[in-house]
């Protein structure tokens, strides 16, 4: 790359870099470690292809200013839990919208392919859930208690068990990315299959409110949950095939941190996921009403935190 073009591709990056130096803004030390990382990778490239030019005196000068301030300022705050999940993940997310949307997308996609085969070939929900489950179901059914799987085990057993396995997915999600992000897309076709021929099996025996009611209770959660793992995955796969101005090592590692922080922001909601399979989901008993406030809460609260509110804080860090 001719050096004009390197300085015009990169040079917004590096005057507000410089900003952040002159003004003595106030960043985390694990932000200002990232763009320190950003800055030393191009001093590096243009040591390489253009010593002795102003662009590398420039990138020098801007990288030792740099390690003074992350030196200066790397001793941890007593409120670095709290400033992570309020400041710093959500911020970081926003970056991340794209993947968010992908990962949607996709397993929309899927759930639509498995309604149109389960709609299509009668055999395909059975393949897909296994002829126990159907069977069982079906027993349900007809003993007027379509829901009743969600009794069979005991509260506190059935939280564990349920929050274990989603984790558990999620960070399959998530690790899978490395394979260039088609394992994840794999783990995002297993499970949204699954749903579509899940829900597919109940609007046939004239059942979708109820299953939709009472499976989205914890399901809301649950099934987003998963999708923001699956963008956690496609995070990690895309710094692979896109590692832009870094190299594709220090890009590969730079998507595993960030994903890893994606997978790290879901574990509460999956508990809280677990939670509401274990002691409420099984009240198939209470009222619509109910149903539809918990769901509507649920939802609220993924849309809030992982598209609204990193929205809300980089637009407001743009205007400081």
């Amino acid at each position: 790359m001719r050096e004009a073009a390197f300085v015009k591709q990169n040079k917004d990056k590096w005057l507000k870099f410089e900003s952040v130096l002159t003004n003595n803004a106030q960043l985390s030390p694990d932000d200002l470690s990232s763009l320190y990382i950003e800055i030393t990778d191009h001093l590096s490239y243009a040591q390489t292809f253009y010593p002795n030019s102003q662009t590398l005196n420039y990138l020098n000068s801007l990288a030792s200013n740099a390690h003074q301030k992350i030196y200066k300022t790397k001793k941890e705050k007593k409120n670095r839990f709290y400033s992570f999940w309020v400041n710093e993940f959500p911020l970081e997310f926003y970056h991340y919208q794209k993947e968010l949307l992908i990962a949607f997308l996709i397993s929309a996609l899927f759930t639509a392919v498995a309604v149109y085969s389960s709609a299509t070939d009668g055999a395909f929900v059975r393949s897909i859930l296994g002829d126990r489950y159907v069977n069982m179901t079906l027993e349900n059914i007809a003993n007027d208690d379509p829901m009743a799987v969600y009794k069979q085990m005991g509260e506190a057993n059935m939280f564990l068990g349920i929050t274990i396995n989603n984790i558990k997915v999620a960070l399959y999600c998530f690790i899978l990315g490395v394979l260039l992000g088609i394992g994840t897309i794999y783990m995002l076709m297993q499970n949204f299959i699954m749903l579509g021929a899940f829900q597919y099996f109940f609007y046939e025996k004239g059942l979708l409110w109820e299953s939709a009611r009472t499976i989205w209770i914890h399901g809301t959660i649950e099934i987003s949950v998963i999708i923001i793992a699956g963008c956690a995955g496609l995070v990690a796969g895309k710094s692979i095939w896109f590692p832009g101005t870094y190299t594709r090592l220090t890009s590969f590692v730079k998507g595993v941190k960030a994903g890893l922080k994606i997978v790290i922001s879901t574990v509460p909601l999956f508990i809280i996921a677990g939670f509401l399979e274990g002691f409420v989901t099984r009240h198939t008993e209470m009222p619509d009403w109910l149903a539809i406030f918990i769901i509507s809460v649920s939802l609220a609260l993924i849309l809030f935190y992982y598209i609204i509110y990193p929205r809300y804080l980089y637009k407001k860090q743009q205007n400081e």
